[in-house]
């Protein structure tokens, strides 16, 4: 069978999304990952396939382009939050954030695949101040320097019912009252995963919009500081969720602790480094969402409902 679609992340918190929206708008989609009972939910959709595959590996991506129709779109969903320190960047940024999207554009130009859609992140930057935006920076380089019709997306944190980042501080705020919370000022502007999903959707039909070689930076109504969206998360699951602010360099030896102790990495240095510059539209961006998709956008109080 040869799909519409080949989805590359498919699997995660945004992918699952995008997969549901994709079918709904009725693309065949191919989905692969390594741990398939991780996306059993995906399989009550009739248009979706799963295959457990090595994505990091160069002649399963031409495998799997060579079950793309010739006018279909690749999908690029693959980011982490966290590496070890590193110059510009650690292995693991550079493997999912810069080598993956190499690969993924190497595949396409042999199978003879032209339209890939690429997930960045706001901010993304090969000369800002965390290995993370450097590393998404780099990679956004090496896509616009290819021959396929593009097009990248930079959200700003992106929450859901199943996102990490609200629900872990749901999770800390059942169990703790007050939380110690450093860099309670940095700024959000939350972005909701269907939003951003429909975005993608959209890009793929050219009768809706032009977004070959584009650029679109999907934000939320509002912005929030990490301090309102942890008090948020609190009051999500009803919890006190008082908030102490910390001193920086409290952050910086809590993090520090994280990234060094048992169990997942709460927050990282690099973290940190990231929450240096707003998250948010910057002050001449162009709000893709509404100016360019026509979206009305979703609340994060949507949440509560």
């Amino acid at each position: 069978m040869n799909y519409d679609v080949l989805l590359i992340g498919g699997s995660g918190f945004v992918g699952q999304t995008m997969a549901a929206q994709l079918e709904s708008a009725g693309y065949s989609v191919l989905i692969p990952t390594r741990r398939i009972a991780a996306a059993n939910d995906l399989r009550l959709l009739p248009k979706v396939s799963l295959l457990e595959a090595d994505i990091f590996q160069e002649e399963t991506l031409l495998a799997l382009c060579g079950q793309i129709k010739p006018q279909g779109a690749v999908i690029n969903l693959v980011g982490i939050l966290q590496d070890k320190p590193a110059k510009p960047y650690g292995l693991a940024f550079k493997k999912a954030h810069l080598d993956l999207p190499k690969l993924i554009i190497k595949a396409m130009e042999q199978t003879g695949l032209r339209r890939y859609l690429h997930m960045s992140a706001l901010g993304a930057d090969s000369n800002g101040p965390s290995m993370y935006q450097r590393s998404k920076g780099d990679g956004e380089k090496s896509v616009v320097a290819s021959n396929l019709d593009w097009t990248i997306f930079r959200p700003s944190v992106i929450f859901g019912e199943k996102d990490q980042f609200i629900n872990t501080f749901s999770s800390l705020a059942k169990i703790f009252p007050i939380i110690p919370l450093a860099h309670s000022e940095a700024l959000f502007q939350p972005v909701s995963v269907r939003d951003v999903a429909k975005a993608f959707v959209m890009s793929l039909d050219t009768q809706h919009i032009n977004a070959k070689h584009k650029i679109f930076e999907l934000v939320g109504p509002r912005v929030m500081s990490m301090k309102e969206l942890v008090q948020f998360a609190a009051k999500k699951v009803g919890a006190f969720g008082k908030v102490i602010p910390l001193p920086a360099w409290v952050g910086y030896c809590q993090a520090l602790m994280f990234e060094y102790g048992p169990g997942p990495t709460l927050m990282s240095r690099d973290n940190i480094a990231s929450m240096q510059q707003a998250n948010i539209l910057p002050v001449h961006g162009r709000d893709a969402l509404t100016e360019d998709f026509g979206i009305s956008k979703q609340a994060i109080e949507s949440l509560l409902k």
